[in-house]
């Protein structure tokens, strides 16, 4: 998202709120943004940034162009310094260290903004470092912290910062916005549910790499269903290779819940439900294979493996498992 204007059809109420804070020039020292995942906690991030330092910023709306705009947008900004975790955490010495960049001047204005990302996961050392910090605010230092759990960010942090909640998108709506922006009605669809982070959806929808996942789980729902002696060579060649690391396995595990929640709406004669709809003739053919209690329990236990991959079993025994349970 590039400016107040795309942003505010995803989160009205913020983004309204910030647009009049920037007109009446009446920005809080410190903000805490919070929602959920895809909500658009960072976009709103670089925009605010941008709205501060932009030369050009036209009523609200930064230009984008200038060199401000660019270096924000690009991340070298020398008076914006984001703060993300390091490895599991924000430790107190990358608090430390932006408190020292914050004692020199700003290198080209007096000016200084930083944006701390997942701001639920600063160490304690950290979070009371930031207290302090945070309590002794220049006039012209503007914080951004950014959390999808609120209730782990200490409440003394939480009054001292203005508390804008994003509004979790639905389903239809990021369907929408996907469509909006050229993703097929299909694809929309299915990202609407597995990856409701729009910016990342749509990368995805240019990616060859996520047209290869889908077919790989089509692949194997027709093994699962004709081929069981090729269930394991399958997962082992083609599967673990294509889903690389945690992140992707996950998203794979939504691929098949998502089939499978599928069969539950044909049983129940709900084809508008319907997530894959492309595929209705493989679906129909899906609901002679298993019956309703049959894909609840399947449903369980891609629940339970996505659990599993939270805790550091390997990747490969978690497929190859749910894949035999599957079979039984």
């Amino acid at each position: 998202m590039r400016s107040w204007s795309n942003m505010i059809e995803r989160q009205p109420i913020a983004t309204k709120m910030l647009q009049q804070m920037l007109v009446r020039k009446r920005v809080s020292h410190a903000y805490l943004i919070q929602g959920d995942k895809g909500t658009g906690k960072e976009a709103i991030g670089y925009l605010l940034a941008k709205s501060l330092f932009c030369k050009q910023i036209d009523n609200s709306e930064p230009c984008n162009q200038c060199h401000d705009c660019q270096r924000i947008e690009s991340g070298n900004h020398p008076d914006v310094h984001w703060i993300r975790p390091d490895g599991a955490s924000i430790k107190k010495d990358q608090i430390a260290h932006l408190q020292k960049e914050f004692t020199y001047t700003g290198m080209e204005s007096n000016q200084k903004v930083y944006l701390i990302s997942h701001a639920d996961l600063m160490t304690t050392n950290a979070a009371n470092r930031l207290l302090k910090f945070l309590e002794e605010p220049s006039r012209k230092t503007t914080a951004i912290l950014m959390t999808e759990n609120n209730q782990a960010i200490l409440d003394t942090i939480k009054s001292r910062c203005q508390i804008l909640t994003l509004k979790p998108l639905s389903p239809k709506s990021v369907q929408q916005i996907l469509e909006n922006n050229a993703v097929s009605r299909e694809n929309a669809r299915l990202f609407s549910v597995v990856m409701p982070n729009l910016e990342q959806a749509m990368k995805l929808d240019q990616d060859e790499w996520f047209a290869q996942a889908r077919s790989l789980m089509v692949q194997l729902i027709s093994i699962l269903q004709s081929n069981l002696d090729e269930t394991l060579f399958f997962i082992q060649k083609q599967w673990m290779t294509h889903f690389s690391d945690r992140d992707k396995l996950n998203l794979s595990l939504d691929l098949l819940t998502y089939w499978f929640k599928d069969l539950i709406y044909l049983q129940l004669d709900q084809q508008e439900s319907l997530v894959y709809q492309s595929y209705l003739t493989e679906l129909e053919q899906a609901t002679w294979h298993w019956s309703r209690q049959d894909i609840v329990e399947i449903l369980v236990l891609i629940l339970e493996a996505k659990k599993q991959l939270t805790q550091n079993v390997h990747p490969t025994l978690v497929m190859e498992k749910l894949v035999l349970q599957m079979q039984r």
